[in-house]
């Protein structure tokens, strides 16, 4: 029977300097705050992370930033952290934007095995400065290298064994797509359960998408609103 549910430490064994990490999540909601602690008192650095926002200064991702772990972010705002807006200005971390339904469609793309994609989105903005143009059906667009990672850090709020997942309300945001775009791949769960108890047609994430599946614990402070009932 395949049983993936392991311990932090050795989930995090092949987290290592200068990889590019994906971290789900949208504010709070499915960010997987266990695993990152984990991944910053592993005291890895030189990363490139991956992740629709910074979270709030102080909190998820922020922690790794603020402590000069992050050389690189690709995101979609920074509008909640005022700190990580002073590290881009003073050029003590380089930021890259993408609107949120691009950088969503690069990483579902690159879970996908594509390439990349062709969007009218950016068409003369400074979005185009590094972009080659393309013309399909007689529009212009703009080619859009996909995303993948050496690592994506993924939010459940259910696990089996076997690393199927389930996402809980808004949790299920950009979890599945790190999921599969991710070269290996680490869940935190706030339950897991046999394999087999979770049924088929519940399933977000199936368990061929996820290497390792780790139990939180007891939930932190920081998931406040994730306390949730538990089916």
């Amino acid at each position: 029977m395949i049983d993936k549910v392991t311990s932090l430490d050795r989930a995090l064994k092949k987290v290592k300097n200068g990889q590019i990490v994906m971290t789900g999540g949208f504010g709070v909601p499915g960010t997987p705050f266990c695993l990152i602690k984990g991944v910053l008192d592993k005291g890895v650095c030189d990363l490139t992370l991956i992740k629709n926002e910074a979270n709030e200064a102080g909190l998820g991702i922020s922690l790794l930033i603020e402590a000069g772990r992050v050389k690189k972010l690709i995101t979609s705002h920074l509008g909640l952290n005022a700190r990580v807006i002073e590290m881009m200005n003073e050029s003590l971390i380089d930021v890259e934007f993408f609107p949120q339904g691009i950088l969503a469609e690069k990483i579902r793309a690159g879970g996908a095995g594509l390439l990349g994609i062709i969007t009218d989105i950016g068409i003369d903005t400074i979005l185009c400065r590094d972009r080659q143009a393309a013309h399909v059906h007689g529009r212009q667009g703009l080619i859009e290298p996909s995303l993948r990672s050496d690592i994506a850090l993924i939010h459940a709020s259910r696990a089996d064994r076997a690393g199927n997942l389930i996402y809980e309300k808004s949790a299920r945001n950009f979890n599945p797509l790190m999921a599969m775009a991710g070269d290996l791949v680490i869940a935190e769960a706030e339950t897991i359960v046999e394999t087999g108890q979770i049924p088929p047609d519940e399933v977000h994430t199936p368990g061929a998408f996820v290497d390792h599946v780790v139990l939180i614990e007891t939930l932190m402070p920081e998931y406040g609103v994730l306390k949730h009932h538990v089916h």
